[in-house]
């Protein structure tokens, strides 16, 4: 295959990602966005709103891991093509806490190709500080990607 070849192959996988991410029903309880940047990179911005807040007025945790996850994930799952990958374990530190507004969280692979994957993302508020970061490990399922109903590289 041609590199022109393979790069039209991994811009069809990356946009699929992006509709996978986008047709995923908890998606749907947020105002979020996936952009898949490059090989082993992914950027989700992501509007923090007070409906996701805990009783001090900031943020719930679980607002950072869900963005720390999917951030971290789909830069992973852009190195697989064929399989869907799990998070097996994932490591996340708290910087700062965030109200509302606009929060984007960058991923990147660091290590792995063939059946567990290692990746890192971090979060950055409006004001350009980091919220959070974290590490995951993501592991091939039995899921093929192509099964998916969100998955399509047309």
């Amino acid at each position: 295959m041609s590199l022109d070849g393979q790069n039209e192959g991994a811009e069809l996988h990356h946009r699929a990602l992006e509709r996978l991410y986008a047709s995923a029903p908890v998606n749907h309880l947020f105002d979020s966005a996936l952009e898949i940047t490059g090989e082993g990179r992914s950027r989700l911005v992501f509007n923090v709103t007070p409906q996701s807040y805990h009783a001090a007025g900031a943020a719930h945790g679980t607002i950072y891991f869900k963005m720390l996850d999917d951030a971290a994930f789909y830069a992973a799952n852009t190195l697989v093509t064929d399989r869907f990958l799990l998070t097996t374990s994932f490591n996340l530190h708290f910087t700062k806490p965030v109200r509302e507004g606009k929060v984007i969280a960058e991923g990147h692979w660091v290590s792995g190709k063939r059946r567990v994957f290692v990746a890192e993302s971090r979060l950055i508020d409006e004001e350009g500080d980091e919220i959070g970061r974290g590490t995951g490990t993501f592991m091939r399922s039995h899921i093929s990607l192509s099964g998916l109903p969100g998955y399509r590289t047309d």
